[in-house]
C-alpha cells in the first residue's frame, strides 16, 4: 500500500487522530529535480554501462532518464546501470518489459554483400507498396545480394538498381519478410529517429550522418553540386559537401536533418579521429529516379 493510501486509511478509521496525521501528510518528501545537463550525463552513463537488452530516453515530462530492461537483463546488470550513473542514479527510472529487444534493419545499419564488402543501409523506401532501401551506388555496383551479417546467413534481398559512376545511388529490395523495414535511422545511442520526408539541402544547414563504421556524427553543409573524382574513372557529380566525418563502411549511410532525409554517403577524405570532408549523393534525386517514397 502506498504511503498516501496508508494515511488515508488511518484518517478514515481513526478520526480522532486526524489532527495528528494530517500535519505529517502535508510534509511531502522532497522530489529531486535534475537539470538538462544532469539528465544528459545520466543518459551517457547508461550508454557507458553498455548493458544489452536496454533502451532509454530522457523524458522531459517526468524529468528522468527512463530505462526499459528486457527479460535478459539481470538485477546485477540493473545495479551496474545505477552504479554507472553514480550520484545521478536517482535520475534513472528503470522499468521491465517482456521479451527481448532486437535490432531492425534501420538506416545506418551494416549490410554485407555476397561479393565481399560491407556498406551501410541508407533510407527505407516504398515503391508500389513494396519495401526497399537506398544505399550508395558504388556499393550496389555488380548487383550483389545483401545480408545482415558477415557470415551471410540472414538474407535481406537482391540489388534492384544501381547508378555509379556519374551518380552514386543504389536500390535493394527486401525479399525476406522476416526483416521489418521501419522508416527510421539508427542513432547508435539506443534510439532511432523517424524520417518523414526528403528535401534538397542548403549551405550552412545542420545535418547528421549515421553509418555502420563510425556511428552518428554531425556537422553542416559546406557546399552543393560538387564533382568528385575518386580515380579509375569513378567520377560522381552533383554531390553535397559537408564537414561531417566518415570512414570506409559508412558508404550508403543516411545524411539527414531532423526528420528529413538529405543524402547518401558517397566518399571523402579524413576520418573521425582527425576530422574530414565527406560528400553525399542527394537523396531527392535517387527517390525521383526510382519513383520511391520514404517509408
Amino acid at each position: 500500500m502506498s504511503r498516501r493510501l496508508r494515511l488515508a486509511a488511518a484518517a478514515s478509521g481513526l478520526l480522532a487522530a486526524a489532527a495528528f496525521v494530517m500535519p505529517n501528510a502535508a510534509q511531502a518528501e522532497p522530489v529531486a529535480t535534475y537539470s538538462t545537463s544532469q539528465l544528459k550525463a545520466a543518459s551517457d552513463a547508461v550508454l557507458e554501462a553498455d548493458v544489452s537488452g536496454t533502451a532509454w530516453t530522457v523524458d522531459k515530462q517526468s524529468g528522468r532518464v527512463v530505462v526499459t530492461a528486457d527479460e535478459t537483463v539481470s538485477n546485477a546488470e540493473i545495479a551496474e546501470l545505477r552504479s554507472s550513473a553514480g550520484a545521478l542514479s536517482g535520475a534513472l527510472s528503470v522499468e521491465r518489459t517482456e521479451g527481448t529487444l532486437q535490432r531492425y534493419l534501420a538506416g545506418g545499419d551494416p549490410i554485407y554483400a555476397d561479393l565481399g564488402w560491407r556498406c551501410s543501409a541508407g533510407f527505407n523506401v516504398s515503391i508500389g507498396g513494396a519495401a526497399y532501401f537506398l544505399t550508395a551506388g558504388h556499393c550496389t555496383e555488380g548487383f550483389p545480394n545483401w545480408y545482415t551479417n558477415s557470415s551471410l546467413t540472414t538474407y535481406i534481398g537482391p540489388t534492384a538498381g544501381s547508378s555509379f559512376p556519374g551518380n552514386d545511388y543504389g536500390l535493394v529490395r527486401y525479399a525476406n519478410s522476416a526483416i521489418p523495414a521501419p522508416g527510421v535511422v539508427n542513432l547508435y545511442n539506443g534510439s532511432t529517429v523517424d524520417i518523414t520526408g526528403a528535401a534538397n539541402p542548403t549551405v550552412g544547414q545542420s545535418v547528421q550522418r549515421s553509418g555502420s563504421t563510425t556511428g552518428l556524427w554531425g556537422g553542416s553543409v559546406t557546399g552543393l553540386n560538387y564533382t568528385v573524382n575518386y580515380g579509375g574513372g569513378d567520377i560522381v557529380s552533383g554531390l553535397i559537401r559537408t564537414n561531417v566525418c566518415a570512414q570506409p563502411g559508412d558508404s550508403g549511410g543516411p545524411l539527414f536533418s531532423g526528420r528529413t532525409a538529405i543524402g547518401l554517403t558517397s566518399g571523402g577524405n579524413g576520418n573521425c579521429s582527425t576530422g574530414g570532408t565527406t560528400y553525399f549523393q542527394p537523396v531527392v534525386e535517387a527517390l525521383s529516379a526510382y519513383g520511391a517514397t520514404i517509408l
